[in-house]
């Protein structure tokens, strides 16, 4: 009974053994042997529809609890402004307070920054809302790129873009190395962008002379966006 048992079990491991190696057969693993490895890449440059800016409200008091309420009272009142502008997407940014000291190392103040940020691809709405909101709080920057949207769609015809001369060059590889074919082994898609310096032409700052800042101009550039397409293939005699 024991002696049978024994053989069941010899069989069945047996047979696990023999799945094993079968599927192993089935999924071999590169021999390492005439293997290359190499990079494309394709790229397209494409003009910017997305701005992004950034401006603050810095102020100073003697105690943290009235800074606050300057800062908050400033930043409600720059969002109220905003909500003229549906098309401009604007949301609360960095806000940071920190102590003044006087020369014996003892706090004689506070100095706080409320930061709000704004992002649109309708340019002439954020131009003018910057412009309204520069009547009481200071540009702190401006640039410009490419929405998501828009990115995205592009990434994915320069992913289908890449992968093509991926396998091209692989096929021109395989010509110049006198092989019979090639098998891919490894390939990773990378997306990458390239934004250019904002280009703008505008007035930071109120001037005394004036009641309102005027509008920006904008010149919104272009980008490149690119896929590389990078991996090993191993080519076959």
């Amino acid at each position: 009974m024991k002696n049978t048992l024994l053989n069941k079990a010899a069989l069945a491991s047996g047979t696990v053994c023999l799945m094993t190696a079968m599927m192993g057969s089935a999924h071999a693993e590169p021999t390492g042997y005439n293997q290359l490895t190499f990079q494309t890449e394709t790229k397209e440059e494409i003009q910017n529809d997305e701005v992004r800016a950034s401006l603050y409200k810095k102020a100073q008091s003697t105690d943290s609890k009235t800074l606050a309420a300057m800062l908050n009272t400033s930043t409600n009142n720059a969002m109220k402004i905003a909500k003229r502008y549906p098309s401009v997407t604007v949301s609360t940014g960095q806000q940071r307070t920190y102590p003044r000291y006087d020369k014996n190392n003892k706090i004689i103040g506070w100095t706080g920054q409320a930061n709000i940020d704004l992002k649109s691809t309708d340019f002439s709405a954020t131009s003018q809302l910057i412009a309204d909101l520069q009547e009481t709080l200071v540009m702190d920057n401006l640039n410009f790129g490419v929405s998501d949207t828009k990115r995205d769609a592009l990434e994915q015809k320069l992913m289908t873009e890449a992968s093509r001369a991926f396998q091209q060059q692989a096929k021109s590889l395989t010509r110049a190395w006198d092989a019979s074919g090639y098998r891919v082994i490894t390939v990773n898609l990378n997306t990458g962008s390239n934004y250019p310096r904002p280009m703008y032409s505008a007035m930071s700052m109120k001037s005394d002379s004036l009641e309102s800042v005027p509008s920006q101009s904008f010149e919104s550039g272009n980008s490149t966006i690119s896929v590389t397409a990078n991996g090993t293939i191993e080519l076959s005699k």
